[in-house]
């Protein structure tokens, strides 16, 4: 599938480069100071030490390491951002031990930025590396007029379920529909109470933040010098009121992601759904080798019936602020992002089946990944066809890691029947405007 199938995304504003600059000047080590120290030839490789989570990582620096002679990457595998790789990552740039290279995801990279975490790649990213990513994918890693990170995939939502458990409950073909998917839920909780269409999951707030861009929601706006920030849009509001009802209806189950509790309920069939992205089918296929054949993947429901998607997660590598290195780092970025041997060397496992970000690898990894779990479903085909259909106009802002860490606080409360979706929303998009405002950066809205 060609790059122009896909929309195309506003680059961040100038305002959070302005931001970018003045928060360098205030730190001891200035933004992208670290220039390649260069190892001579006959003193052997450059040693690059690298960060990462990603299913199949290993793998991949296996093959890198074994491809050549001149740069040697030693991996270290983190806790998925969400689960604590970020802190992780933020403390050992704060103590100055950070690794040439991590992975972040893209809503997390502005932060990463406006907090000076990673330096400018911009000169060793040519255009005609640029161009071989999917468009939108490129300017999710461009704030300004400078590159930040490489990209590795894109994530646009899918819909999993377990086709025998929708079949005896007499549900015939997967949801269009969100309205659809409240009446599945009820029918699967009729056939068995203790049965549930899907998770909500209150310590990942990206999950509720993708179904708000599916629905057209755009929270944040890059201005010249400012930020708009509107978290209560008439799309997030009917995302909000959507969920809410699910919840107030124990139409679905409540769970940490990726928890025990969560793989426990889908290995006992209590879980017989998954809204996730492309990468979702090589998490279920690691987590269920004992449903062969039962489980099919489909678009997400959208609230009109037609194709839409966000995008939840996707993932890059960046360089440290402090990395000497840059220039061998980003040559191995470039190697697994856009060869054929890192795709396979990652998707083979089993274990990934995320959507590459370089659009000529996509049959690559269509021809490469085999699930027993979805038989022969073409699931490259329906995450095609997804990306063609994610929304324009969202943009990731400059703290998320505040507006996530506040919408999981109230999430919880959520969870505890003390609190409810929209005033979680209310009460994030409050404390994201007061850190922008603590970071000099101007808000309107």
């Amino acid at each position: 599938m060609s790059s122009s199938s896909f929309p195309r995304r506003k680059t961040y504003g100038s305002g959070l480069v302005a931001v970018t600059t003045a928060l360098c000047l205030a730190t001891l080590s200035a933004c992208g100071s670290g220039g390649d120290a260069g190892t001579p030839a006959n003193e052997g490789p450059v040693t690059i030490t690298f960060w990462g989570w990603a299913k199949g990582t290993q793998e991949v620096v296996d093959a890198f390491n074994a491809s050549q002679q001149d740069i040697r990457v030693t991996f270290q595998e983190i806790p998925s951002g969400n689960a604590g790789g970020y802190a992780k990552i933020s403390n050992a740039v704060k103590a100055g031990n950070a690794p040439d290279i991590f992975n972040v995801e893209y809503p997390q990279l502005p932060d990463f930025v406006s907090r000076g975490a990673v330096q400018d790649i911009s000169k060793h990213v040519p255009d005609t590396l640029k161009s071989k990513y999917l468009p939108q994918a490129i300017q999710m890693t461009t704030l300004g007029e400078s590159t930040w990170a490489l990209p590795l995939d894109a994530a646009p939502q899918a819909f999993y379920y377990r086709k025998d458990v929708f079949k005896k409950a007499k549900i015939t073909t997967p949801p269009k529909t969100w309205d659809e998917f409240r009446a599945a839920a009820e029918k699967i909780k009729e056939a068995d109470s203790k049965a549930r269409i899907a998770t909500f999951f209150p310590d990942d707030p990206n999950t509720f933040e993708a179904m708000a861009w599916q629905a057209g929601a755009q929270w944040f706006k890059p201005g010249n010098d400012s930020w708009k920030v509107n978290f209560q849009d008439q799309a997030t509001q009917q995302t909000a009121q959507y969920w809410q009802k699910m919840l107030n209806d124990d139409l679905v189950h409540v769970a940490p992601s990726f928890s025990q509790q969560w793989t426990a309920s889908l290995q006992k069939g209590q879980t017989v759904g998954y809204l996730g992205a492309s990468w979702g089918a090589g998490v279920l296929g690691g987590t269920l080798p004992d449903q062969a054949g039962k489980w099919a993947a489909a678009p997400m429901p959208t609230f009109d019936g037609q194709p839409a998607s966000g995008m939840l997660g996707g993932t890059t590598f960046a360089v440290s602020k402090d990395s000497k290195k840059a220039e061998a780092a980003v040559k191995f970025a470039e190697w697994a992002t856009t060869t054929e041997d890192a795709t396979k060397a990652r998707i083979k496992t089993g274990t990934s089946s995320s959507y590459p970000a370089a659009t000529n690898l996509v049959p690559v990894a269509k021809n490469v990944f085999h699930s027993t779990l979805f038989g022969d479903q073409d699931l490259y085909g329906l995450y095609s066809e997804a990306a063609k259909s994610i929304k324009t106009g969202w943009t990731w802002g400059p703290v998320m890691g505040t507006t996530n860490n506040s919408l999981k606080d109230s999430f919880a409360k959520v969870h505890s029947g003390s609190g409810d979706i929209m005033t979680a929303v209310q009460g994030a998009e409050t404390a994201t405007k007061k850190e922008l405002e603590n970071r000099g950066i101007k808000v309107t809205g």
